[in-house]
């Protein structure tokens, strides 16, 4: 969930396309995973404020509006989305690494990271909640369901018949990179709570996912969250909120792009 934001704080950085002369932050490893339509989303939703307000709304304003709406469509909550951000002026995809969460990373590195941009660990479970929708790809998680230590051949966290049913769209010979799995195997494609259900049974995708039912300091957030879908909602507006406060440009700081793809001029 903190996409979005990147190492320049939320300014819509990542839509930029990489040049000749500077890899920009979408082509960075991590991000390769994005899908590319869903950049399309954003920049035909600009594309179609551009044609009634010219030079009015900027692409961060339009990526926070959308990304709102979206969650909404597919059932989650809608709230007020605080706008007049300007757009980055710099994209650069050695600036990402230590700024986004990965998926092999310990909660305490996880902690320390949203820390480091103002967010609670309240904050990081209940953004980690945006994975009841969405998918990951097979290098993400394979780690945990093959070979994953001297002891074990699974994760022990991890339900097995679970593991072993995402063996077969990855195998470990002739992996097709471009096959994923659903973040959330009970309710894919609804903005609910399952995913905090999920993970009280050893249902969480990413190693990320799972720790956050097992470790003394999120566990009982996650609790709180799977039993109460609206108790998840709250705090997910608020940190969702909170993150889109992260790095605001404004004044000559930023601009107002015509393109999300490329900066002005």
């Amino acid at each position: 969930m903190l996409r979005a934001t990147q190492e320049q704080g939320c300014d819509a950085s990542v839509l930029i396309a990489s040049s000749r002369n500077n890899k920009a932050e979408r082509d960075s490893e991590i991000n390769l995973s994005l899908p590319g339509d869903g950049f399309d989303v954003f920049f035909r939703a600009k594309r179609a404020v551009e044609l009634q307000c010219p030079g009015v709304a900027s692409c961060a304003d339009v990526m926070a509006i959308a990304t709102r709406d979206l969650v909404n469509l597919v059932g989650g909550p809608r709230w007020e989305v605080q706008k007049g951000r300007r757009d980055g002026l710099v994209s650069k995809a050695s600036r990402v690494a230590g700024n986004l969460p990965q998926a092999n990373q310990k909660i305490s590195q996880l902690i320390s990271l949203f820390k480091s941009k103002g967010l609670s660990v309240l904050d990081m479970v209940a953004l980690s909640g945006g994975h009841t929708i969405g998918f990951s790809h097979c290098r993400e998680f394979m780690p945990r369901i093959y070979s994953y230590n001297e002891t074990f051949d699974i994760d022990p966290t991890m339900n097995q018949d679970y593991a072993l049913s995402l063996r077969g769209p990855c195998p470990r010979k002739n992996l097709d990179p471009t096959v994923v799995a659903l973040n959330d195997v009970t309710t894919p494609f609804i903005f609910d709570n399952a995913y905090f259900g999920n993970l009280q049974k050893g249902l969480g995708l990413l190693t990320t996912d799972q720790m956050l039912g097992v470790d003394s300091l999120t566990r009982p957030y996650v609790n709180i969250m799977a039993r109460d879908q609206q108790i998840f909602f709250n705090y997910f507006v608020k940190a969702m909120i909170k993150m889109s406060k992260i790095g605001v440009k404004i004044g000559s700081n930023g601009e107002i792009r015509s393109d999300c793809g490329s900066f002005n001029g």
